[in-house]
């Protein structure tokens, strides 16, 4: 710790376990700090300890309850700016609202530009997260945003199950949808990895149809790759159709963020995909069975881009 300010990390309510494991990494402990609601669900922040002239990071993914847990963080970051914090670091793993970064049709809100406006408002002074929807929503800060990969997880991951089958001829990743193409290019150039496309029609949202599998994936081991997985029914749709029209041997999946909404975990257990592997950026249902859900723990890469951000040191030379 070079420059001799203090560092802080609070957590919101959003994800603790992980905000308490980047503290682990980072060899801090968690901020005092309580969260709560009034009676009538207001928000109520109070800080049990002094910010004034620290380096701050707050921790809060903005999933469900997505208004919720962004309220969170807009007020402790107000009042870590009130309490003369000297820098505000807006730690979000996963950034809610990040679908919504363009007009789709007439009248349309760009309510990821909005949600940058007003963590930028609110006083934080950069935002650090993990696999942007949309990589271009960074621009929509006027503050730095640093944005972290989630394919080295994945692939050291996937690294040391293809070492132990001992050949990787027969596996291939495959993009779910046009979208996803450039993560998922990425992810296969990794891992030495051939590489195939679900080209879809999306009717309306949460509903997709599959139209075609570009590339060959016949009597292959597939690996699908995505960003997040929401009602699962597109994953679930490309794990389908790359059977069914392509002949694919086996079928595994995974995806930085799981908001599994809806009945999104039945689909899953449902499908022939035989393992969905998540980052636990957004935390999984208590009450839920995990069954072909995996998580894989992303601590200590936020643990390491903090302490970067601390030490002024660049964060990209880590994904080289």
């Amino acid at each position: 710790m070079s420059h001799g300010k203090e560092i802080k990390i609070f957590s919101g309510n959003a994800n603790k376990p992980l905000a308490q494991s980047i503290c682990r990494s980072v060899g801090t402990r968690l901020g005092e700090s309580t969260v709560t609601h009034f009676s009538d669900g207001e928000i109520s922040v109070s800080f049990h300890e002094s910010v004034r002239g620290s380096d701050v990071f707050l921790i809060q993914s903005t999933c469900d309850p997505v208004n919720n847990n962004l309220m969170e963080l807009l007020i402790m970051t107000d009042a870590c700016k009130r309490a003369s914090a000297s820098r505000i670091t807006a730690v979000i793993p996963y950034f809610g609202y990040a679908r919504q970064d363009r007009k789709a049709k007439a009248r349309d809100p760009i309510s990821a530009k909005l949600v940058a406006n007003l963590i930028t408002s609110a006083g934080a002074d950069r935002v650090l997260t993990m696999d942007l929807h949309a990589p271009q929503i960074q621009g929509f800060f006027d503050i730095p945003v640093d944005n972290l990969l989630g394919s080295p997880l994945f692939a050291d991951y996937y690294a040391k199950r293809i070492a132990e089958a001992g050949d990787i001829k027969d596996i291939i990743v495959v993009s779910p949808d046009i979208g996803s193409v450039s993560r998922a290019r990425t992810f296969a150039h990794r891992l030495g990895l051939g590489l195939a496309i679900i080209d879809k029609r999306r009717e309306k949202a949460g509903e997709s149809e599959v139209m075609n599998v570009i590339g060959n994936v016949d009597g292959k081991t597939v690996i699908l790759y995505d960003d997040m997985v929401d009602t699962a029914g597109s994953l679930c749709g490309a794990a389908k159709a790359v059977v069914e029209m392509g002949g694919a041997k086996e079928i595994y999946a995974c995806a930085s963020h799981g908001v599994l909404s809806g009945d999104a975990i039945k689909k899953v257990e449902e499908s022939n995909i035989k393992e969905l592997v998540l980052i636990d950026t957004i935390p999984f249902p208590k009450d839920k069975p995990r069954g072909k859900i995996k998580y894989l723990p992303s601590a200590q890469l936020f643990a390491e881009a903090i302490e970067r951000v601390y030490e002024e040191v660049s964060i990209s030379t880590m994904f080289r």
